[in-house]
């Protein structure tokens, strides 16, 4: 929400200056994005007034003006098609500085003086609403300055709310906060009924009243065509972002934000029998107002007449009935669309309007009435015309209604952990509009005003109470009492741990959303059929993630796409698995490997990450908690390479994947196929060894250096399993230390060489006794694996 300052200092104008007004606005939950000037700075531009004007006699398209500054005349030479006698315009006069470092000097234009520079829009930094100069109303008084008079000294405001505060999408609505907050009284513009001078109506009727409880609709006949925009309001839609287009939108615009009701006005001529508020048929089609043909679904509420659909409800209206430079008769309607009927649906069509942003959080429903007079107020003074009756239609009832909710001086103090008076509490919430009845000693009965549609519990009631009284007012300290929930226990390991690890590896945290785009979803997670999102941010943002690698492959190809050609990525979450016992949400951290397997260095050549590289991170997590209850085999998993997938099991049960990335993955979606992913369920890694004092043994260690020759497909781990089994807890660490297929090896074999370290805690170990720990190895390895010793 854009507003400038001066704008609203008419509706409330507390003593205060910006600086305070802003950071009162963030304070009070209404966060300022942007504070920025009005217009860019100048000098030396005042009004002026062109008091003759005549052809340049060696240049077609100049003409010579003499310019009046109040006081002295001055030629002029100047190019714009609308320059004429008795315009009057903004004139930079010799010395002016214009935006641009612009300097405004003496000159001559093909032999002709020429003593300043008559101005249009955007030789100010202001829009130009005409082909040339910035045409001032005819009273605009000659010689003064023309950021005086335009009051361009001003601030714009730009307001970041949450989707609660929709009452806070209007400049009516941030003047009743700040008018609440600084106990300044509100002048609201006077809205009276408009004397009806035509008694010409369009008939209405709403067949769908849950999605349309209220629909006002009105005839102006006989507007001037050839109306303009007054100044006054063209600058105010310029400084809230919006474009003049003509008055009548500009004054449909001009209403939504001052009061925040959207409005549409449609060329009467061009509608045919009657208004009807119903759904959308199979097969309708409307051409809206930006030229885009939209397939009408069956859950779209339609403005629609005999001939079919003239406008998306609350969304866009349709080019067809859309006013013109020719219109003379207009069908002005006002209505409130229930927020459920609207969600969702301008998104669903590939649009977002400024009227779809506010009924989807909710316009005032007692609103309406009043937004049709100002509109129609507006519209006569500025393009004259013949204001029919109003006409209404729809079940008010089953509009939003407010409710009573109850408030407790003792909830206020346990939730806000200070005690506010019961006088202040009152007088906030009457500030803010509601109506308080007291009900007993510190109990009342409260009820929202119709634009706080958003009070639904007490809760809400305290959170305004909070924001109001100013959140630095309440004493920092912190409560007493014991946090809730249970604590971890000793033998569960601290998520931060984890994250530290990853970290301490050279990987970066990711976070990404967990809604993912569904054909993405569908490539990397097939075998899970993902919960799709009712109301999703964008369509490319559709479904729930049922992995973390979607996000971090988006996040990767993001990274490379900038020349990032070393990456280490993780991130922890939830993954969405829907099921017959509802949506399982499970925790899970997930990595992404790419690039060298460390920084360039001027020792050793760099060398690509591999497998195993990825496979000892995942090692790194898994020896935070109990390493020997982890172990790896051959995996498979969709999004990883066949030949170079693992699974990380722990107690029989698979808790997670690692590989490479498949190649039609890598190839579909653009990475390098050299790029490597993990992800493990978390509470599995989190499940550790309760922490217990082992002394220091002062006995000295034996070492044994064996190599066995076994298949070349029996996994290296399954043979350091059975080394452990073999022996007793003297057997105190297995290490490979090299691993052999060439020569003088069978084809089909490979060689190990283990490292086997040896050490009794009470006493020295005698060669005789390592010996009959080796045969036993020895022996349990030729017999499960039919391992020889090599020579």
């Amino acid at each position: 929400m854009r507003f400038n300052e001066a704008w609203l200092r008419e509706w409330v104008n507390p003593a205060i200056d910006t600086d305070t007004l802003v950071h009162q606005l963030t304070m009070a939950g209404l966060e300022v994005d942007a504070v920025e000037p009005a217009a860019a700075p100048f000098t030396g531009v005042v009004v002026g007034e062109i008091k003759s004007c005549r052809p340049h006699p060696d240049a077609d398209k100049l003409r010579l003006c003499e310019v009046s500054d109040g006081e002295s005349l001055f030629p002029v030479v100047c190019g714009a098609p609308n320059a004429r006698e008795g315009l009057k315009v903004p004139f930079a006069k010799v010395g002016a500085e214009l935006p641009g470092d612009l300097k405004i000097k003496k000159a001559k234009l093909r032999g002709e003086p020429s003593e300043g520079m008559l101005c249009g829009g955007s030789e100010l930094g202001l829009d130009d609403l005409i082909d040339g100069l910035l045409e001032l109303p005819a009273d605009a008084p000659v010689g003064t300055d023309i950021r005086e008079y335009l009051a361009l000294d001003d601030t714009v405001i730009e307001v970041d709310l949450t989707p609660n505060r929709a009452d806070c999408l209007s400049l009516r609505g941030i003047a009743r906060e700040v008018g609440v907050l600084n106990r300044a009284p509100l002048t609201e513009p006077a809205v009276e009924a408009v004397a009806v001078s035509d008694e010409t109506t369009f008939p209405v009727t709403v067949e769908n009243s849950d999605g349309c409880p209220r629909y006002l609709g009105r005839v102006i006949r006989g507007i001037d065509p050839a109306a303009t925009t007054p100044l006054w309001m063209v600058e105010r839609l310029r400084r809230a972002g919006l474009h003049a287009i003509d008055p009548i939108v500009d004054v449909t615009n001009y209403v939504l934000l001052e009061l925040g009701q959207p409005l549409h006005a449609f060329d009467l001529s061009k509608l045919s029998g009657g208004i009807v508020v119903r759904q959308a048929r199979a097969g309708e089609q409307l051409l809206t107002l930006d030229d885009q043909t939209q397939e009408l679904r069956d859950d779209t509420l339609v403005i629609a007449d005999d001939n079919g659909p003239v406008a998306m409800a609350g969304i866009m209206g349709g080019r067809p009935t859309a006013v013109s430079d020719d219109t003379v008769d207009l069908f002005l309607e006002c209505a409130f669309f229930n927020p459920l009927a609207i969600v969702g649906r301008a998104r669903g069509y590939g649009l977002h309007t400024d009227s779809s942003h506010r009924y989807e959080r909710g316009v005032d429903p007692a609103l309406q009435q009043v937004a049709m007079e100002r509109a129609t107020a507006l519209i006569v003074e500025i393009a004259g015309g013949r204001p029919g009756p109003v006409t209404e239609a729809g079940d008010a009832a089953r509009a939003p209604q407010p409710a009573d909710i109850a408030l407790r001086a003792e909830r206020v103090t346990a939730l806000l952990g200070a005690a506010l008076d019961h006088g202040e509490i009152v007088d906030i919430l009457e500030r803010l509009g509601m109506t308080v009845r007291e009900t007993g000693d510190g109990e009342w009965t409260v009820r929202a005003p119709s634009w706080r549609f958003d009070m639904a519990i007490e809760e809400d009631l305290i959170e305004e109470l909070a924001r109001v009284r100013g959140y630095e007012h309440w004493p920092s300290r912190v409560p007493s009492g014991t946090p809730a929930g249970e604590p971890d226990g000793e033998r569960r390991l601290p998520l931060r741990r984890l994250a530290d690890t990853l970290r301490d590896r050279g990987y970066l945290e990711a976070i990404t959303y967990s809604f993912v785009a569904p054909d993405l979803l569908a490539k990397v997670d097939p075998d899970h059929p993902p919960l799709a999102l009712m109301n999703p941010i964008s369509a490319d943002l559709g479904v729930m993630r049922t992995n973390l690698f979607a996000g971090l492959l988006n996040a990767a190809g993001r990274n490379l796409n900038r020349q990032i050609d070393r990456l280490r990525l993780f991130e922890t979450g939830l993954r969405f698995i829907p099921g017959a016992d509802g949506l399982a949400q499970e925790p899970r951290v997930a990595g992404l490997l790419y690039g060298s397997a460390r920084p360039a260095h001027w020792e050793g050549k760099p060398r690509r990450v591999d497998f195993y590289d990825l496979k000892g991170d995942v090692e790194a997590l898994t020896a935070l908690s109990d390493p020997a209850a982890f172990s790896f085999r051959p995996g498979q998993h969709p999004a990883l390479h066949p030949g170079q997938c693992a699974e990380l099991v722990r107690g029989g049960r698979v808790v997670g994947h690692l590989g490479k990335l498949h190649p039609r993955l890598a190839r579909d979606l653009d990475l390098p196929a050299d790029l490597y992913l993990f992800e493990l369920a978390l509470e599995p890694l989190r499940d550790g060894l309760l922490p217990h004092f082992e002394p220091v043994s002062d006995q000295p260690r034996v070492q044994r250096d064996l190599a066995f020759v076994v298949d070349a497909e029996v996994p290296a781990g399954d043979l350091v399993a059975a080394v452990r089994a073999a022996c007793d807890a003297r057997l105190r660490n297995v290490h490979i230390f090299d691993v052999y297929q060439g020569e003088h090896i069978q084809a089909g074999r490979k060689s190990l060489a283990l490292t086997l370290t040896f050490q009794d805690p009470s006493r020295t170990l005698r060669d005789a006794q390592v010996n009959d720990l080796v045969e036993q190895v020895v022996s349990q390895l030729k017999q499960q694996f039919n391992a020889t010793l090599r020579d």
